[in-house]
């Protein structure tokens, strides 16, 4: 028997202009379930009472909450973070161990409207409307061209012509910068094509089945059929929640609802959700210029996120361990298409999880907000390949429970320990790269032509910038493979070199 919890934050009930235009809004509304074997719920349950009345000052009506972190101490991330909020911070991570099964979704709000108002649109051999979907999100929300968003609530029916003179003149503004803007003037061309008229949405009101639908995959994955699933209790006693309902009507029948005073594991998933969402915000912030500014440049983080010392930098290692280590699984992390900010936040734990001490990132450190945004870019790059791929099997066609095949034919392990590596000797080896990337982890990965047939090898973790720059490469247009490479090892470390 396994018993989880849930609890949501930057929830918006109902989506209008109000709503979206608002000072507080942002786009992402997130879920966490957090669970374990009813085994261990007392264990848990001692430590987590225990770290509450360390902190007990902190309690707001009688609960410790997420709250209790503000959104301006999350300016540069944890790099903002004072003293007492690393303690709090570092304390509460502590408790979450590997016997912890932990759920993500992450659903874009525009991107729910977006979705209603082509519904009528569906992939064929000639269009991806998937891709243009995501496109579309992620162009409005960039640059949030005010008349656009209005449009949608106000005057659905002239939404796309406005959505159109918006996607022209970005094009020619585009214009200034065709290298740094090609990608993006070739999505915004293709969505000219295609758009045609739009109905109005039926309803903007918040579909609560998502998150829901991600965490059956999760038990059904993970095997676990034993469970309750405790949800935050909202609204009037004696009425079921809609939140509540929306569990049921997926299927996971043995729900139901709490008060979070009355459970820990519901202010543990608060706490969570609401820690994740402030760092999300403002890597989004951080990475977005204002709409109106006509400039078109490369946005990148401040040098502020990176001057850390050794206790802030881990807080981001164990935060990379509990969203992508502990109880790893596809579907622990849930979402739609448009995903971009959680992306930024995974690439982000990636390039952070690399250091070992804060002293190591002293160096170079003017080129720091580069490599990370290749980073991301690299996630990023990964995530819209995948999305093209409609293949009717999600979200991967495995050949066995251990491993599926990549586009290359090569074979990717779902455990990344069980990923054979790249054997370099002293001296050089000279291979044919049919292409490189990087494992759900963040480990530097490439895929080589071999016979009898092709193979995916994990590289020295010294060669993760060279993947990284090969696919930031990529974003720009610039595709280097296949290509012969020669690989080398010296007394200095590893090196990778195109032919």
């Amino acid at each position: 028997m396994y018993n989880f919890y849930y609890d949501e934050s930057e929830h918006s009930r109902i989506i209008n202009l109000s709503t979206i235009t608002g000072e507080t809004y942002y786009d992402n509304f997130l879920v966490a379930i957090v669970g374990w074997d009813s085994d261990k719920e007392a264990e848990i349950e001692q430590k987590y009472l225990a770290f509450e009345e360390k902190n007990a000052e902190r309690k707001k009506k009688g609960e410790l909450k997420s709250d209790t972190f503000k959104s301006n101490q999350f300016n540069y991330g944890f790099a903002s973070f004072n003293k007492q909020n690393i303690e709090l911070l570092d304390e509460l991570l502590e408790i979450i161990d590997n016997s912890f099964y932990i759920y993500f979704c992450i659903a874009s709000k525009l991107e729910f409207i977006i979705l209603q108002l082509f519904k009528d649109y569906h992939n064929n051999f000639f269009v991806d409307m998937d891709a243009i979907k995501y496109s579309i999100v992620k162009t409005v929300l960039t640059y949030h061209p005010d008349g656009v968003i209005q449009n949608i609530y106000s005057s659905p029916e002239v939404f796309v012509e406005s959505l159109i003179l918006f996607f022209k003149e970005r094009i020619e503004l585009n214009q200034r910068n065709p290298v740094l803007k090609a990608s993006e003037n070739e999505a915004l061309s293709n969505i000219l094509m295609v758009l045609q008229d739009v109905k109005p949405p039926q309803t903007l009101n918040w579909d609560y089945h998502m998150p829901f639908v991600g965490f059956d995959y999760y038990l059904k994955s993970k095997n676990i059929n034993d469970y309750t699933l405790t949800i935050d209790k909202e609204g009037k006693e004696g009425e079921r929640s809609k939140t509540l309902l929306a569990a049921i009507e997926v299927g996971l029948m043995n729900s139901g609802e709490l008060n979070s005073k009355n459970h820990f594991g519901l202010r543990i998933a608060d706490m969570l959700v609401g820690i994740v969402g402030k760092l999300m915000k403002s890597l989004f912030h951080s990475l977005h210029n204002d709409g109106n500014n006509a400039a078109v440049t490369k946005t990148l983080l401040d040098k502020a996120w990176f001057r850390v010392n050794d206790k802030q930098l881990g807080l981001y290692k164990k935060l990379y361990h509990i969203l992508l280590e502990i109880n790893n699984d596809w579907y622990k992390i849930y979402s739609g298409n448009y995903s971009d900010d959680l992306i930024s936040l995974l690439g982000l734990l990636d390039y952070m999880n690399h250091f070992e001490s804060a002293d190591e990132i002293t160096k170079d450190f003017e080129m720091l907000p580069e490599y990370c945004n290749a980073c991301i870019c690299s996630r990023l790059q990964e995530h819209f390949e995948r999305m093209h791929n409609k293949l009717p099997v999600e979200p991967v066609v495995p050949e066995t429970k251990e491993y599926f095949r990549n586009n290359r034919g090569a074979k990717v392990y779902f455990d990344i320990n069980k990923q054979p590596k790249l054997q370099l000797e002293y001296g050089e080896k000279k291979l044919h790269v049919l292409s490189v990337g990087r494992s759900k982890e963040g480990i530097p990965l490439v895929t080589i032509a071999s016979e009898p047939e092709n193979l995916c090898l994990r590289l020295p973790y010294q060669l993760d910038d060279w993947v990284i720059w090969a696919v930031g490469m990529a974003m720009q247009g610039e595709k280097r493979f296949p290509a012969d490479v020669i690989f080398s090892k010296t007394n200095d470390g590893y090196y990778a070199d195109i032919v």
